[in-house]
């Protein structure tokens, strides 16, 4: 399936730390648009507490049906970390999110129900204190048109959310601009329709 060519992300990032039995768990949660970055993530959080006992992660990058999941248990029983926490990532109606919990181990054990808990507790406290925003696919667009035509055209982009970037006034006029990819299609018929076909559409 395709894309979604809009959906929530985080704003930024965000930073928890609980005591439970004991364990400090401290819970770190970032946007990552890519593999790439949600492991460039997990290593950064990593390399800054390399005494802890465990870095356990789960990220999603995407959203909807098009998404690739990833998580790690890092040393605890299987399926005690890294699962839960993905879990709880999956119920947040949230894309483009990798979260990384660190446990420094505090000598009483949790048990596998205790563990299970901690971590998907933790996902829980970061994602409360995630800001979040909207992603938004962006189409890039190149109109040519008469200078009759010219404000019109400029306030039917407007009212796409399109974003001008570049005019070039010559024999005619030129405009680039992106615009939200699901407002693409009716923009396109917009401006067809306000320039009775005069206005030439291409898409970048």
């Amino acid at each position: 399936m395709a894309a979604e060519s809009r959906y929530p992300i985080p704003a930024g990032r965000a930073h928890i730390e609980l005591t439970i039995i004991n364990s400090r768990f401290i819970a770190d949660a970032a946007p990552t648009p890519d593999v790439a970055t949600a492991k460039a993530f997990i290593g950064e959080i990593r390399a800054a507490a390399p005494n802890a006992s465990h870095h356990c992660f789960a990220y999603l990058v995407g959203y909807g049906a098009s998404v690739t999941a990833g998580m790690s248990d890092d040393g605890e029983p299987a399926g005690t970390a890294g699962r839960p926490m993905l879990a709880v990532l999956r119920g947040a109606d949230l894309g483009d999110v990798t979260v990384v919990v660190t446990r420094y181990f505090g000598g009483t054990l949790l048990g596998t129900g205790g563990l299970v808990r901690a971590y998907g507790d933790c996902v829980k406290a970061v994602l409360e204190a995630l800001p979040r925003t909207e992603r938004v696919e962006l189409r890039g667009l190149l109109v040519r048109a008469g200078y009759a035509d010219y404000a019109a055209i400029r306030r039917a982009l407007e009212a796409h959310s399109a974003t001008i970037e570049a005019e070039d006034f010559a024999a005619d006029v030129s405009i680039i601009a992106h615009l939200p990819a699901d407002a693409y299609a009716t923009c396109i018929a917009a401006l067809a329709e306000l320039s009775a076909g005069r206005a030439m559409v291409e898409p970048l």
